[in-house]
């Protein structure tokens, strides 16, 4: 084995283990060895990714394509990132349509079509995205990852009974990834199967709140500072609810909440304390204003969900100030009914 090519094995290992750092070293070390390297640009942008810095790991990725202009990997890995979070829908269906021109690998070939599924979604895009679901195989697949993509594509658009086998194989493959459950959970709720959902809601918690934070989360007070200036950066007239809240910060909504129907991966959830009656009546939209107005608040904010989320450190204030947002602007329209942010 040449060094280079024990550079990026070592690199990649790391990587998997988590290891961001030593990966980015093994990969900056590949590059010195073979400074137009493809695989060690691809390897430096998955690095960065994980990270949470998603121009650094485009740059890299858009290096390697570059360098390679059929390297399918490095294309794929560009388009997820472009799904999310990102949001760039148009980058990723222009990469997912590269992959689908040059490669003739079944796993390659389903993997971007289920980008492209992802990017049609993502743009309210129904009709495009289920002709890309026409293209799909049946499944199940031996992938428990594709079985879940496969199964959540056909789920969002309503179509239950092809989600069923394809999200029970990829549950039976993997019963410790939390995504995998918590769309079996959606799966169990839209058929009426209220205990099993909530019994994969809860499984899902307790897999997140045990897992390792992405390397470039911030510390408790940073997360705070986060928050002061998501509710500083709000609209005048929901800041002005935020004034006298109580806010609370925990890692995830509580068992019994989920138990009661709160969705599992919510970023943020209002109560309404109290309110002086004398000045609106909660059940006149006219005065819900008014009584919000003079109330005082208890917002509790998920960290872990929120996390999630952002998927970098400079998207973690945009997350909270939209997930607040929301939640102040569902309140407003319910008058003092709180809501939750999915």
């Amino acid at each position: 084995m040449d060094q280079l090519t024990a550079h990026l094995d070592r690199g990649w290992d790391l990587a998997q283990s988590g290891d961001a750092r030593g990966a980015e070293s093994s990969a900056r070390r590949a590059l010195e060895l073979a400074p137009d390297s493809p695989e060690a640009f691809n390897l430096l942008g998955y690095v960065a990714s994980l990270e949470g810095d998603t121009d650094e790991a485009i740059e890299a990725y858009q290096q390697a394509i570059a360098l390679d202009d059929g390297y399918v990997e490095a294309m794929l890995n560009a388009a997820e990132l472009c799904v999310h979070p990102l949001a760039d829908f148009e980058q990723a269906i222009d990469l997912c349509e590269r992959v689908l021109d040059i490669s003739e690998f079944d796993d390659e070939i389903l993997d971007a079509l289920l980008l492209k599924f992802d990017a049609h979604f993502g743009m309210n895009d129904d009709d495009e995205a289920r002709k890309v679901l026409l293209r799909l195989p049946t499944g199940p697949f031996e992938s428990a990852m594709h079985n879940l993509l496969a199964g959540r594509a056909h789920f969002e658009l309503g179509e239950t009974a092809r989600a069923r086998p394809l999200l029970d194989a990829a549950l039976a493959s993997e019963p410790g990834n939390p995504e995998i459950s918590y769309y079996a959970g959606l799966l169990a709720e839209a058929e009426g199967n209220h205990q099993e959902a909530s019994m994969l809601f809860l499984r899902v918690r307790q897999i997140e709140c045990d897992a390792e934070l992405p390397p470039w989360a911030p510390n408790e007070q940073a997360f705070m500072a986060f928050v002061e200036q998501a509710v500083a950066a709000l609209p005048a007239e929901l800041g002005k609810l935020m004034t006298q809240a109580e806010v609370y910060v925990v890692d995830m909504p509580g068992p019994e909440m989920l138990v009661d129907g709160i969705d599992v991966h919510a970023m943020a959830l209002v109560d309404v304390l109290g309110a002086d009656r004398e000045t609106g009546d909660s059940s006149s939209p006219a005065g819900a204003p008014a009584l919000l107005a003079t109330s005082r608040l208890r917002v509790f904010l998920y960290a872990v969900n929120l996390l999630r989320q952002a998927g970098s450190l400079p998207a973690v204030e945009p997350a909270i100030r939209e997930a607040l947002e929301r939640e102040l602007r569902q309140l407003q329209d319910e008058g003092r009914d709180p809501g939750v942010s999915n």
